[in-house]
């Protein structure tokens, strides 16, 4: 079928489009959060007190006795009807992103990463439109579910991040891509701050139309800069047909061909650790400025703008968090750090009854989101370059699975928890969240030998026998120090020495690559590799040998490598 469509021949490279200056990706990922959180609880409000206009109540102005109308049948219909209407424009945005943003971020691998861009940002522009319409004419809050249709339709946030990532990814090395994520993320979190904090204010001050009309600017800015400032990062751009199921087809070969550049298992449980974070962390958010909104907190505009503020802050503390802690812990654990202050975060929400303790709940979220990026980090390091754009369409169409599960679960559970425990979807949360926990600890072995070829494996096992000709290394801590400098040498020696060898040996191949890697050059087991390949496992196991001895005060050997 697809055959057919597409012409026999491969896709000719064509030269990216000029632009006016290559800047960074970053600021398109900024600004689209701010717009999208200056919406976001601004739209929830705004159902809120649309409906209690309708219906004839206004609880949360009256100044006194707010908390003996827990049991307020009116205040509850409210409640009920917003969080419905958000669960609608949550599925509406899903069930058409999920064939659209798979669709063009596999696409991005062939022409580039700016007309992924482009389109996401013409997408939340069109959004925002009609938020604006309907804000301005008092339209039916139905369009607000076609506003989220017409935005999921051009690639919507999940592809814009989706593209985001992909670039970082292309220009980022290995070893800096975690970093490199947390930052475009604390990115993310910033311009949430910035704008949830500018948005309560504001709200208070002018009503509901000009906040939208700011965040209509600010996209048509970000499309312009997408447009003809971005700076491709993509080395080799091609024309392709967007409308072809080889795209959706390169994303389910990710998780179900073998190659010797990824594992399928670690694929699908980092894919599932970050499904459920991602679930935990909106259907949260859904639910918060509701559950701030009535009884017992009863917060106006002002302090919903603080608790927003509060709550896109850890993407800021995480980044330095971040930084600080790779210095001791490998990510895998940075990544359990974070799961623990998030759960610890959600059950005091569960439990919030004053201000002040919900405010404590936001301060224990200080490291919570900086298990995303390390596990982005690990899902890019899994997959070859030119799978990038794939990837993390993939990525963003589980971001889209955990954004309906979120609000199908969180947004269906709270009216029904209204009644004897209102906290109870966070405590749901923070049970969730021990499911990455687990997932995590089962991957955080990702540096193994099935991801590696033959060359790399053959040094693997030297400096395993070498280290333990030395029975006075005995502190951990060096240990771990000693092990991310000699990972960072095999994987330097390995991407840039040697090829990658198309079969990968087993558990009953050890033996013989043992026996072979302490042969003469001249009858070596890889007879198919040029000679010099031999020689350079040599002299990297003799680096190795150095490492370990200079690290006991032993003196370096200069020789041959030691005999078994």
């Amino acid at each position: 079928m697809e055959g057919s469509a597409s012409p026999p021949d491969k896709p000719r490279a064509h030269p990216a489009a000029a632009v006016l200056c290559r800047g960074p990706v970053e600021p398109l990922v900024f600004l689209a959060n701010f717009a999208l959180v200056l919406q976001g609880p601004l739209t929830t409000q705004y159902l809120w007190h649309r409906f209690s206009a309708d219906l004839g109540y206004n609880g949360t102005r009256h100044t006194g006795g707010c908390s003996n109308r827990s049991s307020d049948p009116t205040m509850q219909e409210v409640e009920t009807l917003t969080s419905h209407w958000t669960l609608y424009m949550n599925v509406g945005g899903f069930l058409v992103g999920l064939f659209s943003s798979t669709l063009l971020g596999a696409w991005s691998d062939c022409v580039g990463r700016r007309p992924l861009l482009v389109l996401a940002s013409l997408g939340l522009l069109l959004q925002a439109l009609v938020s604006v319409f309907v804000v301005q004419l008092q339209l039916h809050v139905g369009y607000f579910v076609l506003g989220r249709i017409l935005c999921a339709l051009l690639g919507d946030f999940s592809g814009l991040l989706a593209a985001s990532f992909a670039s970082v990814a292309d220009v980022s090395s290995s070893h800096s891509r975690t970093f490199r994520m947390a930052l475009l993320e604390a990115g993310i979190g910033v311009a949430g701050m910035l704008a949830s904090l500018l948005g309560g204010h504001w709200l208070r001050a002018q009503g509901y139309a000009n906040p939208f009309w700011l965040a209509l600017a600010l996209l048509i800015a970000m499309t312009l800069y997408a447009a003809f400032c971005f700076g491709e990062t993509l080395k080799e751009p091609k024309s392709t047909r967007l409308f072809t199921f080889r795209h959706h087809r390169s994303i389910v070969q990710l998780y179900v061909t073998p190659a010797p550049e990824k594992s399928r298992k670690h694929l699908a449980l980092y894919s599932l650790a970050i499904f459920v974070v991602i679930t935990v962390h909106f259907g949260a958010q859904d639910i918060l400025t509701l559950y701030e909104l009535s009884t017992p907190l009863c917060w106006d505009s002002k302090l919903i703008g603080y608790g927003s503020a509060a709550q896109h802050l850890p993407y800021l503390t995480s980044l330095l968090g971040l930084k600080l802690l790779q210095h001791c812990l490998v990510d895998a654990w940075v990544a359990e750090i974070g799961l623990a202050f998030n759960i610890l975060g959600m059950v005091v929400f569960a439990f919030a009854t004053i201000t002040p303790l919900m405010f404590t709940g936001y301060g224990l979220l200080f490291l919570s989101l900086v298990t995303t990026p390390v596990i982005r980090a690990k899902l890019s390091k899994l997959v070859r370059e030119t799978e990038q754009g794939a990837l993390f369409s993939a990525v963003a169409c589980v971001n889209g699975l955990a954004m309906l599960t979120a609000s199908g679960i969180f947004n269906s559970l709270y009216p029904v928890t209204l009644n004897f425990m209102k906290g109870f979807p966070f405590l749901l949360g923070a049970g969730l969240l021990l499911i990455p926990a687990v997932l995590i600890g089962l991957g955080k072995e990702e540096f193994q030998e099935s991801y590696l070829d033959q060359p790399t494996q053959v040094i693997l096992h030297h400096f395993s026998r070498q280290a333990l000709r030395f029975p006075r290394v005995k502190c951990k801590p060096s240990l771990w120090f000693l092990t991310g400098h000699w990972k960072r040498l095999v994987l330097t020696l390995s991407s840039s020495s040697f090829p990658r060898a198309p079969d990968l040996p087993g558990s009953e191949d050890r033996g013989q690559e043992e026996q072979s890697e302490h042969q003469p050059t001249g009858v070596s087991s890889w007879d198919s590799r040029p000679q010099q390949h031999h020689s350079s496992f040599q002299r990297a196991a003799l680096i190795v040998d150095d490492v370990v001895k200079t690290e006991q005060g032993a003196t370096p050997s200069t020789a041959e490598p030691a005999s078994d």
